[in-house]
């Protein structure tokens, strides 16, 4: 059985998991490269909400949609969906859930708490 290159193991990188989902973190210079495994059926409410505590997603999310279908739903109403191949932007306060049954694969791009403010991206999504 051929090994997919897409979701295997990545030599060095730090491997963790919360609620369902795979995450596998390199370091580049000051900025976090992250290889995010979502499970066909998570959404964001379901299975990482109650680990965290906030309504919503408080996260910025920048990177490559690689592999799967991703819906994010924001507080004021508006939706956004992604279908891979797709560069994704994602603002603060948001629900999401993979659509489908194969795994959503995003390629990711943070700077932690300054992710925001270093990819001039809004602290919150307007509608």
């Amino acid at each position: 059985m051929a090994i997919d290159p897409l979701t295997a193991p990545i030599a060095g990188a730090d491997h963790r998991e919360i609620g369902g989902i795979q995450i596998d973190m390199a370091r580049a210079g000051d900025c976090r490269v992250k290889r995010v495994i979502y499970p066909p059926g998570f959404r964001w409410s379901k299975d990482v909400k109650p680990l965290v505590g906030t309504p919503l997603c408080e996260h910025a999310h920048v990177g490559f949609l690689a592999r799967g279908e991703i819906h994010m739903s924001f507080a004021d109403g508006c939706e956004l969906h992604f279908k891979a191949p797709q560069v994704v932007s994602i603002e603060p306060g948001h629900d999401g859930v993979v659509i489908g049954d194969e795994p959503a694969v995003l390629i990711e791009f943070d700077f932690e708490r300054d992710t925001i403010a270093r990819l001039g991206m809004p602290s919150e999504h307007k509608h």
